[in-house]
């Protein structure tokens, strides 16, 4: 099936509050044109390199997202038109993000990454973490960093049960403090393996690769 039936297929399943981010890593420019000839303006990228240069080649209205793990030695090369960094899982790099963000003189949208996964091997926050974050007032001597809301991955299994109860943990972390904070607005959960699970828990934004472009060529 091309992209742009996929993409058809996908949004018709999806509410209309559910924003879908197209991940485009090791994609073909052609296929991003593909996604973006259908309406499709959110492209997610996990390799900084490749998102530079895609950015560079591709229409300047497209919203471009950071979704992978991101090391703080890189935020100066997509501080100058990054849409949103999901990936925030330090403090050090939050920091990282504010310095860019004064030298380029905006307002750079983040997420706070949530560990809610069984598996070590992935990043994030404890909720506890997350929580003195937003409680210690930090965030106020961070004027170029505007926290959205929070992502987060399931642990890879067949458990439905317990994909769906990581979800359920990290919407009802996000409604508690959606309530104190206003501004967070974005719960970044599921991927082509879960989406469906995420958006039946309240996901506002999936990052869909192979389901919307077919399977991964690795590195």
């Amino acid at each position: 099936m091309s992209v742009a039936l996929q993409l058809q297929k996908i949004r018709s399943e999806l509410p209309p509050s559910v924003t879908l981010v197209a991940v485009s890593k090791t994609k073909p420019i052609s296929l991003i044109q593909e996604a973006y000839q259908e309406g499709q303006r959110h492209f997610g990228e996990n390799y900084i390199q490749e998102l530079v240069e895609k950015q560079a080649q591709l229409p300047q209205d497209i919203c471009w997202h950071a979704i992978g793990h991101l090391q703080s030695n890189k935020v100066k090369y997509i501080a100058p038109f990054v849409y949103l960094i999901h990936g925030v899982d330090s403090l050090s790099l939050l920091k990282e993000i504010n310095k860019q963000g004064q030298k380029n003189k905006r307002m750079i949208k983040c997420l706070l990454q949530i560990h809610i996964a069984q598996e070590e091997t992935k990043f994030g926050f404890s909720f506890s973490e997350c929580e003195n974050i937003l409680a210690s007032g930090m965030l106020n001597s961070l004027p170029h960093v505007q926290i959205q809301g929070f992502m987060g991955m399931a642990s890879n299994t067949n458990n439905k049960e317990q994909i769906r109860n990581e979800f359920k943990n990290l919407h009802a972390f996000f409604c508690k403090h959606q309530q104190q904070q206003p501004l967070l607005q974005t719960l970044s959960m599921g991927m082509s393996s879960d989406y469906s699970i995420a958006v039946e828990q309240g996901s506002t934004m999936l990052r869909l690769g192979s389901s919307i472009f077919g399977e991964r060529v690795y590195h």
